[in-house]
């Protein structure tokens, strides 16, 4: 997400167009990001949502007050910042639509490449009154909401996912709708005798954890380490349908700049390594890095990645072994041993 879509957002209210919040009144910020400034007269609360623990700390270090999930309702209006991912943009119009009182203002605002004219054209076809304006490479519209949000909103919101008849999901979340190959890959090499402490980083919904503790039944416990919020709480329902006798906790984490505190026999991962759409292999060399410092002696970690992703060097400056399990024509499996 460019700053140029934050801009969009505060556009109407800068340019006039639409009358700022007064004093004492509460907007609701969904997709929140850091990196705004408020347009003159805006003196309205902000009560931010942002789930993506990076973004969640950049807007705490703004001291903007942030929650990783929705908290009450009742609000004089709202703000929705689009994603990349359609049904969650649409999900987070429907918590707008539910939470905010009847006549409220709600704007919204993306990119194109969010998919922004699709969101507005899908919001209209609600029946709903919306006006729009372009800027900065993106596109606000807004609209009230009506006395009848609670029935609009349930036009929007999609039912969760169910993956594999074991998981359940939400849109939003990597691979929300099947198991991702590269963790598939990694899970045909996960041991079948491990009895020690393990973490998953990057555990999104679930899927590498629940097949490590079935895999391994004498596990000591499992640890999982997520920065998508609601993935993390998804990862929690999985393992507690699938695996309620392993001993697990859950660490909602930036895997990347936040310091690992717990010590591990066994650390998998799957990490995600793209920045937009270019291949950007440092936050997974980062995690490589916070995975060495959170082994103990002798520990071993399990690793899935494109074949042409540069690991393999990162590895052997923090590992005193390393190799490659197994590799197809798009995945490579990498072991390392402290």
């Amino acid at each position: 997400m460019s700053r140029d879509a934050l801009k969009t957002l505060f556009h109407p209210f800068a340019s006039g167009t639409v009358t700022p919040p007064g004093e004492g009144e509460r907007i609701l910020f969904l997709g929140a990001e850091a990196g705004f400034s408020l347009p003159q007269g805006f003196a309205g609360d902000l009560a931010a949502v942002q789930g993506f623990r990076p973004f969640f700390r950049q807007l705490q270090a703004q001291r903007i007050n942030v929650t990783p999930q929705i908290e009450g309702g009742d609000f004089d209006g709202a703000l929705v910042l689009s994603t990349k991912h359609k049904g969650e943009n649409e999900a987070h119009i429907a918590e707008a639509l539910m939470r905010v009182k009847a006549g409220g203002l709600i704007v919204v605002a993306g990119g194109k490449e969010d998919g922004i004219q699709p969101l507005r054209k899908r919001v209209e076809g609600l029946g709903l009154d919306v006006e729009h304006m372009p800027k900065y490479h993106g596109v606000a519209f807004w609209f009230t909401r009506p006395s009848d949000g609670d029935a609009l909103a349930s036009q929007l919101i999609k039912p969760a996912a169910r993956v594999d008849g074991r998981f359940t999901t939400a849109a939003g979340m990597f691979s929300h709708d099947r198991i991702d190959a590269g963790s598939e890959l990694l899970a045909s090499r996960l041991p079948s005798d491990f009895s020690g402490d393990a973490a998953d980083f990057g555990a999104g919904w679930g899927y590498l954890s629940v097949e490590l503790a079935t895999r391994s039944p004498g596990i000591a416990r499992l640890d999982l380490y997520e920065a998508h919020y609601d993935a993390l709480e998804a990862a929690r329902a999985n393992l507690l349908e699938n695996c309620p006798k392993v001993a697990q906790r859950f660490f909602w984490h930036d895997l990347a700049s936040e310091p690992v505190k717990e010590k591990y026999d066994l650390i998998i991962m799957n990490p995600p390594f793209h920045e937009g759409h270019a291949a950007e292999p440092s936050l997974g060399q980062a995690m490589i890095k916070t995975a060495a410092s959170a082994l103990r002696g002798g520990g071993r970690l399990m690793l899935v990645a494109n074949r042409g992703l540069p690991y393999e060097p990162v590895l052997a400056e923090n590992f005193r072994e390393h190799g490659e399990a197994c590799r197809n024509a798009r995945f490579k499996v990498l072991w390392a041993k402290k």
